[in-house]
């Protein structure tokens, strides 16, 4: 029997492998933790006023007060949602398999 399976990759290769798994990795979560910081620190504190006066009002709230109580949860989801789609996405293509079921 000619049984064509490629070769098992060497250690090095996998250390090389997980090191650039994990610097992507870290890089993903460097931008959320931005994003998430931007959002909840700066839109809820620091540019709070700013944006009272630049944007218009949301309801009967300004928007500095809306981003700081209701926009910052929305945005967390949003975060919540691109994180797991750009893990997913980073898993599949590093090899690792995913927890989901293929049918």
């Amino acid at each position: 029997m000619n049984d064509k399976t490629p070769p098992e990759p060497s250690a090095a290769q996998l250390a090389e492998q997980g090191s650039r798994y994990w610097k992507k990795n870290i890089t993903i979560l460097s931008c959320i933790l931005v994003v998430w910081f931007t959002v909840s620190f700066g839109c809820g504190i620091l540019f709070r006023d700013w944006l009272d006066v630049n944007f218009p009002k949301v309801g009967s709230a300004p928007f500095g007060f809306w981003m700081a109580q209701q926009g910052s949860i929305i945005s967390f989801i949003l975060l919540l949602l691109a994180y797991s789609f750009l893990m997913n996405r980073l898993d599949k293509s590093s090899g690792y398999v995913s927890l989901e079921k293929n049918q």
